[in-house]
């Protein structure tokens, strides 16, 4: 539900905004999703109400915060900016749960190296890339995580390699690509009416 939260925010403001999918970049949208699902579908259970309105609300925040990073100047700069605006309700949140929560040495760890290390740096990173993604595509492009969370537990955690992962990351990647692939594609090819009216001005510069 978040995933599909975030994708559905990306590429509805999208294609408000005028961005068109062609048929290749269509089929590698559904692609990628049918990959993901079927990477979650073993584990998928009916959720609660509740807990699926507060699901889908936090998928779309994601997806403003992505849309709105697209446009920033120094992704560094942003980032650690929105973290420490971020800080006063974290911290506040803390102290009211205070009586009731337990301190313990490597959770603190653990947390800092969530929040602090990978997500600071990870969106960094992520709002450097936007720059050359369209919504669409950057939407597309996100479908990654959990594969990259898949590789992780495999590599930290000694899960298995499965052939359903196997079978989900190669459709997941596989649909970004297209297109990912295809957007730059698009973007590299010279208009041919642009190229036209290139080549006639080069003449008339030789004639005179």
């Amino acid at each position: 539900m978040l995933f599909g939260a975030v994708q559905a925010t990306m590429i509805i403001y999208g294609l408000w905004a005028g961005e068109r999918l062609r048929w290749r970049q269509t089929f590698g949208l559904i692609f990628a999703f049918g990959g993901l699902v079927g990477l979650l579908l073993p584990g998928l259970s009916a959720p609660p109400l509740h807990g699926s309105i507060l699901m889908l609300a936090a998928g779309v925040a994601w997806g403003i915060y992505s849309l709105r990073g697209k446009g920033t100047g120094d992704p560094t700069r942003v980032t650690a900016g929105n973290f420490l605006r971020a800080v006063s309700f974290a911290a506040g949140l803390s102290l009211a749960m205070l009586p009731w929560g337990v301190l313990d040495v490597s959770g603190v760890w653990y947390a800092v190296s969530s929040g602090a290390l990978a997500s600071g740096v990870g969106y960094a990173i992520w709002y450097t890339a936007l720059r050359g993604l369209k919504a669409t595509s950057a939407a597309t492009v996100q479908l990654s995580v959990p594969v990259i969370a898949a590789v992780g537990g495999i590599i930290f955690l000694n899960e298995p390699v499965t052939l359903r992962l196997l079978i989900a990351a190669t459709a997941i990647l596989g649909g970004i690509a297209l297109v990912v692939v295809d957007n730059r594609q698009s973007r590299q090819t010279p208009n041919p009416s642009i190229q036209g009216g290139r080549a006639q001005a080069r003449a008339a510069d030789f004639r005179r």
